[in-house]
Parts: C-alpha cells; structure tokens; sequence
C-alpha cells in the first residue's frame, strides 16, 4: 500500500507530504488547483513499477518520463515542473508498506525525454494500477487499442492501459460467488448485465427479456458502473491494488451516486486502496456515511482538500472529514440555499 507521496515543484500541487490511508482516499477542490494531477502523477509512477521488467536507474529514467508525458499530456517533460522564473528542478516520491518499493524522481525545467532517479524501487508491484477518468471507457473497446499503438493520438496513455484491462477475461473458479455479490447492486442499477461479445470483443449490457443493447445506446452513467463492473468481473478490482478514479460521479443521478459509492467502499474493503478526486458533495457525503456505519467502521480512510489562499495553492488533509477546513462544495451549496431561502422570502 502506498503511505506517502511527497511533491516538490509539481506543476500546480503544493510542495507537500500526503499521508494516504490503507483504505480510501478523497481529494476535494475547485477545479485548476491540481486534483487530477496528484492522482495521474502517482499513478503514473505506479504504473511504470508495475510493468517494468528492468528496474534498473538507466532504464526507469526513460520509463518515467514517458509515462508522465503521456499521462499528463505536456508539450516537454519539464513543462510539468512548477512555473517559476528561472530554471526549477521537480520532485516525487513515493513511500510504500515495503520500502524496497519506494521510490523518488527529480526533473528541471529543462528536461525533455528523462528523470534522475533519485531512489529507485528495488521490487516491481505485483498489481498493475487502474485508473479511471472522468467519462466511460467500455465503448472504446477493442477498437481503441490498436489505433492507439499505430498512429500518434493526444489521448491521455490512462485511456489505453484502462481498455487494456477491460478486455481481459472474466473471472472463473472459486472467487465467482464474490464477484456476484459486487456485482449485484451494480447490475440491479444498470438493469442488466454486462457482457462481451468473443467474436467482436464490443460491450453490450444484456437486459432481462429484452436481448443485449450495445454499449453506445446506454445512458452514460450506466456505462460508468458498467466499467466498474467489468474490472470486479474479471478479478482486477478484487486483488490488493490501486484504483485511482477522478470525478467517479460525472455524468450519475444521485440514485447512482449511491450505488457507486457502496461499490466503491466495497473494493476498498477488499483490500484494494482507492483514491478519489471529486467535485461532489453527495458522494463526499454518502462515503462518509458509509465509512461511519458498522460494516465498514474499521476501513481507513483520509480526506484531502486543495485550496487556492491568494498566494498559492495549500493543502489541508484529516483522518475526518470534520477536520478539512476547506469544503467549497459545501460551502457553495450552503450559498445556493441560502439565494433560495432569500428569494423565496422576497416574492
């Protein structure tokens, strides 16, 4: 599991130390002040230590810098180090259970097609991490990856990792009975069931009565649970791992919102460590219910808040949710009632 992430000089993300629970992670703020960046930088050292056969210095330079250029999207490596004038050097590291895993990147303004590898992780991790991003994926599926590995496309590299794991197989033997019960309330709130086609490898969701309906004809929000079904199904979402999602409730009614939610913690429970950016105080408030309730009391869980001050953006992070100062969204919807209350009164 991974306990720390240190960032220095990162492009928008305050110099500081996360302290990450074992269980599930919430970051919250406005938008610009670098959520998504905090979970795509992580994830994209996560994933390099996955896959890499050579966990070597001179091999991992490249490695890095190709995965954060092609999970951010910069036009030049160093254009992910802080803006400032003159030459500033970058920072990242990681701290995992096994600190022969850890690891530490550095990068200036400079760099075009590598890091130093400050500290290289001595193991791989066993798990590839997942990463989901703000729309569905399912109906990307099979067709995405080969165009995405012969012609230069400017998609995020999340999108191409994520399909890949989407068409893995569905899981088999004794772990099936596990996976039925994830599966429930996700396939209760799709009204169906999520299947793939083994000549064309497309997404259908099979509907009771009805037939299967191809991917693309279902809702949006219902294409999103059905991704999260589809890793559960195939064991993915049920070993100890990272899923990294970033605004899990774009596109859901607060009807979804709920199941999602209770699915979320549910993988969590599992052993997987999920990490979470969101706009939604519906969501912030149906973990936290979740999370106080007694089937899940004992699951950890850390709340992170990024906030734009005047002078720079900050970070505030508490075991409770009670102890984050700085909850916009709250704030705003507080506001909201209030223009509501004041208009009311006023006609």
């Amino acid at each position: 599991m991974l306990r720390q992430a240190r960032f220095n000089n990162f492009t928008c993300i305050p110099n500081a130390t996360w302290e990450f629970a074992v269980g599930i992670n919430v970051i919250v703020g406005e938008n610009g002040l670098g959520k998504s960046h905090v979970l795509k930088a992580i994830y994209a050292l996560l994933k390099v230590q996955a896959d890499a056969k050579d966990l070597s210095k001179s091999t991992l330079e490249k490695a890095y810098a190709d995965k954060l250029v092609s999970v951010l999207r910069p036009e030049s490596l160093g254009r992910l180090a802080k803006r400032k004038q003159g030459r500033e050097r970058c920072e990242i590291a990681l701290s995992l259970d096994d600190k022969e895993m850890d690891n530490c990147i550095g990068f200036a303004t400079s760099a075009k097609s590598q890091v130093e590898v400050v500290k290289a992780p001595a193991k791989g991790l066993s798990q590839s991490p997942v990463f989901f991003p703000t729309r569905e994926l399912v109906t990307l599926c099979p067709w995405f990856l080969p165009l995405y590995e012969n012609y230069h496309l400017e998609f995020e590299e999340t999108w191409r990792d994520t399909v890949s794991l989407l068409g893995n197989p569905a899981l088999k033997g004794p772990r099936e009975k596990e996976v039925a019960k994830l599966l429930e309330p996700l396939e209760k709130a799709m009204g169906g069931t999520v299947t793939v086609d083994s000549q064309n490898g497309r997404f259908y969701l099979g509907i009771p009565g009805e037939g299967r309906m191809e991917m693309p004809l279902v809702a949006e929000g219902l294409r999103k649970l059905a991704m999260l079904a589809r890793l559960i199904s195939t064991g993915t979402l049920l070993k100890q791992g990272f899923l990294f999602w970033d605004e899990p409730e774009t596109n859901l009614n607060p009807k979804l919102i709920k199941v999602l939610a209770a699915s979320i913690v549910a993988v969590a429970n599992l052993g997987v460590q999920v990490f979470i950016a969101s706009h939604s105080l519906f969501l912030l408030r149906e973990l936290e219910m979740l999370l106080d309730g007694k089937n899940y009391a004992k699951l950890p869980c850390r709340w992170f808040a990024l906030a734009d001050r005047g002078d720079g953006v900050v970070l505030e992070q508490s075991g409770q949710v009670e102890g984050i100062q700085t909850l916009v969204m709250l704030e705003e919807e507080l506001a909201q009632s209030d223009r509501f209350i004041d208009s009311e009164q006023a006609q």
